[in-house]
């Protein structure tokens, strides 16, 4: 029996079985207004992705011209329907639906969540046909509760480039294959990456297909052959490429589909229009270099008691007694006298460290590979309030000052030079109280506090110029909000595809670790007892364990499949290289 934990109060209509289908009833001869405008409305829920039946309830003419796949409105529980009462219509009774809106998922399957909420009411216009009544006016899009979304679609990534490196984009698909025109999943999925990136990810990425790529005609469902091999036709449009393209289209065809499902895949070939030739080919290990993935870290760091900046390699298949020991970061950091570490970021490579002074007023990078002086500090802060630092894939140093004369995100290229001050449009005088880029160097997480001093997660789009101009002009756009079920989010990491790893509570719940959805669209997983936890850090590489601040324990991790573990008495701090 659980000793402690937050109680949470549980809706009969919560759960989501996945082994569940429905199917929406035909309407009944001579069905009232009510009965029709009930049964479409349960219809729209259904898993039939052609929604026949519930098109049996619109006009001949509302049923050939709704096109209700172009977008999906998703509520935080079920329609209200009511009808019109006043002045009698001459066609017939007019209903209004209304409901409250959680998100959007737009015509290329993009989840978008609605900040704070907002009123979604329509209007069904009855008619009768045939004696029978029929809506002429149906809804703009797919209209379905959070429950009902979760059990008919499922979260993918797709992947595009950004440069040479490989991006997640997350969509949603429907999970169910459709049995009259026999689509799956997979080839859903296939669809949606070859029709381009999302709105929000496409001022930063691009795809190596080409344009007018798609599936050969009349493909309707991919899978795996016995040697987990998935072939895929591509049209006319999509065969004339050279190898280096074909290549990379096909890599981000392996890494979408292998998103997709935990089934294994270990090739991707791509087939010429006639649906038989061998147009290129790629495995996992050649799909690995293509898409310039950050190398698997070689240690874990964190600031222990005493303001050093140490490093261990935690083993989960070691004993505690077989784990080696934390050791001082090399470089000026181990022989620094009187410098004490406040915070620090290492980059991929491990070769240079990003420390901020524990007065919290001084940036500066040093190398960890050769002994020497402490260098002067790269940037300062008047007040002494900068966040800890943050390294991208690209080498660029981002770290934000709390100063309330001069608060701002900043990036030093290179880790290197001249500190330049970021544009981020949308934060409204809010401030920036903690950051984490990802590893792509396309997004970053960027912890925000309100006034009450209570902390959300949004997630920013970097944008760089194009070509070698004005390099200082680099922004920060379209803040979302990532983890809008929670009420307030005190930590927060990166961690494997594309997902954030959030400590937060929900309204009048207790802290806890969660895997979320960069989109902001559903939580993926829990984090065993994690209670009491001040930071967290996960690695893009999958084998490696989670990694935590604990008020009680100090730095602890979790192994796969095992409870928290301490490594160090005391620390703070802990981070993954980036």
């Amino acid at each position: 029996m659980p000793d402690r934990g937050e109680i949470r109060r549980v809706e009969a209509s919560q759960g989501v079985d996945s082994q569940v289908r429905v199917f929406g009833v035909p309407p009944a001869d001579k069905a009232s207004p009510a009965e029709i405008v009930d049964g479409f409305l349960e219809a729209m829920t259904g898993d039939d992705p052609q929604l026949a039946t519930a098109r049996k309830y619109l006009t001949e003419d509302a049923a050939k011209n709704w096109k209700p796949s172009s977008a999906v409105t998703v509520l935080s529980s079920g329609l209200d329907r009511v009808p019109v009462q006043g002045e009698k219509d001459p066609d017939g009774p007019r209903w209004k639906v209304t409901g409250k809106k959680l998100a959007t998922v737009d015509e290329r399957s993009a989840y978008q969540p609605e900040i704070g909420g907002s009123r979604y009411e329509e209007y069904l216009q009855l008619v009768q046909v045939k004696g029978q009544w029929r809506i002429a006016t149906p809804p703009s899009s797919l209209v379905l509760g959070e429950s009902d979304f979760q059990r008919i679609y499922k979260p993918v990534n797709k992947y595009y480039f950004a440069g040479n490196t490989l991006v997640a984009d997350p969509v949603y698909v429907r999970q169910r294959s459709d049995p009259d025109s026999r689509t799956n999943p997979t080839t859903l999925t296939v669809q949606s990456l070859l029709a381009g990136p999302s709105k929000w990810l496409g001022p930063v990425a691009s795809t190596a297909f080409p344009t007018g790529a798609g599936l050969r005609e009349g493909t309707k469902s991919l899978s795996y052959d016995g040697q987990n091999t998935l072939r895929v036709p591509l049209n006319e449009a999509g065969e004339n490429v050279a190898q280096p393209q074909c290549q990379k289209m096909a890599t981000q065809l392996l890494y979408t589909v292998r998103d997709l499902t935990t089934s294994r895949l270990d090739r991707v070939e791509l087939l010429h229009s006639d649906g038989k030739s061998s147009l290129c080919w790629v495995t996992g290990s050649t799909a690995a270099g293509i898409a310039n993935r950050p190398v698997p870290p070689q240690h874990q760091y964190y600031v222990d008691k005493d303001g050093r900046l140490v490093r261990m390699v935690l083993n989960p298949g070691a004993d505690e007694q077989q784990q080696d020991k934390p050791e001082p970061a090399p470089g000026p950091l181990a022989t620094a006298a009187g410098f004490k570490v406040g915070s620090a970021a290492v980059t991929y490579d491990e070769k240079r460290a990003a420390v901020v002074s524990e007065d919290g007023h001084g940036l500066y990078v040093v190398t960890l590979t050769t002994a020497g002086a402490m260098p002067q500090p790269l940037l300062t802060s008047r007040t002494g309030k900068l966040t800890a630092p943050s390294w991208d894939a690209q080498g660029d140093l981002w770290i934000a000052d709390q100063d309330p004369q001069g608060q701002g995100l900043w990036r030093v290229p290179g880790g290197t030079g001249t500190p330049q001050k970021v544009d981020v449009a949308g934060l409204d005088g809010m401030k920036i109280s903690g950051l984490k880029a990802s590893s792509d160097g396309v997004r970053i997480a960027l912890l925000v506090e309100r006034d009450g001093g209570r902390k959300n997660l949004y997630i920013g789009r970097i944008e760089r110029p194009e070509g070698k101009g004005d390099t200082s002009k680099v922004s920060v756009r379209e803040l979302r909000p990532a983890a809008p079920q929670m009420a307030e989010v005190t930590a927060m990491s990166w961690a494997p595809r594309g997902r954030l790893l959030v400590v937060g509570r929900e309204s009048g719940g207790v802290d806890q670790a969660r895997y979320m959805l960069a989109d902001g669209s559903m939580v993926a997983a829990s984090l065993p007892g994690a209670t009491g936890l001040s930071a967290i850090a996960a690695s893009e590489d999958e084998s490696k364990p989670v990694v935590a601040s604990s008020t009680e324990d100090g730095i602890v991790w979790l192994p796969p499949g095992a409870q928290w573990r301490t490594a160090a008495a005391g620390g703070r701090a802990p981070f993954y290289p980036g």
